[in-house]
Parts: structure tokens; sequence; C-alpha cells
């Protein structure tokens, strides 16, 4: 789907907030609700848009350490990759997940309370996902930049 300036605006006032009314929201792109609404549709029908969800605050929520974690397999053949892939789906505390091309295999991002409960989640639950070799941590001091979309 070819985006135009009112889809790319659609698009940048759904993501500011979700909850915005048809209305409210053709009027801030120029548009009536009838056209605006079939924008929208017509996006979720080709899956340009995937849903809609709340994004709670992990500093709310005690989640203020951010730890990204290089991770080396032992074993990289398609079996151990899925199984790997769908054991680390399973640990909530692991934000974001990334196979990587290079030196190790994978990019992990863990939020957790503090130091200590990082140590917990590497040595209950990350140390024992299929096919680990080797960790490597890296603790966020600062987030600088932290967006949920790319600008379009």
């Amino acid at each position: 789907m070819d985006l135009d300036a009112t889809d790319k605006r659609i698009l940048a006032e759904l993501v500011a907030n979700a909850r915005i009314s048809t209305t409210e929201l053709a009027r801030k792109v120029g548009l009536s609700k009838t056209p605006v609404a079939a924008r929208i549709k017509a996006m979720e029908e080709i899956g340009l848009i995937t849903g809609y969800r709340a994004i709670l605050s992990p500093l709310k929520l005690g989640l203020t350490h951010v730890t990204y974690l290089e991770v080396r397999l032992s074993d990289t053949r398609e079996r151990a990759l899925r199984a790997f892939n769908e054991a680390v789906r399973a640990i909530p505390e692991v934000e974001e997940c990334y196979m990587i091309a290079g030196g190790f295999d994978y990019l992990l991002k863990v939020r957790s309370r503090d130091m200590a409960d990082y140590r917990r989640i590497m040595g209950e639950k990350i140390s024992a996902l299929p096919h680990v070799h080797a960790t490597s941590s890296y603790v966020a001091m600062e987030a600088v930049v932290e967006q949920s979309w790319m600008s379009l």
C-alpha cells in the first residue's frame, strides 16, 4: 500500500493515541469521519495496522534495570534455533530478542527491578534456555532514545 501524506498523519495520530475518536482524528487530519474510518480499515486489512495496545510504563512498574545480553549458542542448526526461539518467548522479562548475524547469535533486551533481579533471571531462566553456550551482559545506564515506531 502506498501511503500518502494523510495516511501518514492518521498513523502518527494513532501511534500517539490509539484511543482517539474517529471524529477527533478526522478533525486533526482534515477529512470527514467516513474516509478516515475507511483508510484505517484498509490499513488494518492489509496488515499495516496489526493491533492496538496499552503501553505500560516500565518505570512505574519498578522495572528500571535494562540489560542487553549477547547470547552465543552451542548449536545453530534449524532445530536448535527453533527450540531457543520458542523457549525465549516464554520469558516475560525478555522485552526484545533478535537473531543476529555476526560474532554472536542473539541479542536480548531484558527488563528487571535491579541487579539482583537480573541475576535471578539469568540464573533461573536465560542460562537454562536450550543450547546456550555463552552470554555477555551490558547494563544500560540511561535511555537516550526509546521509540515504539519509526518515522514514516
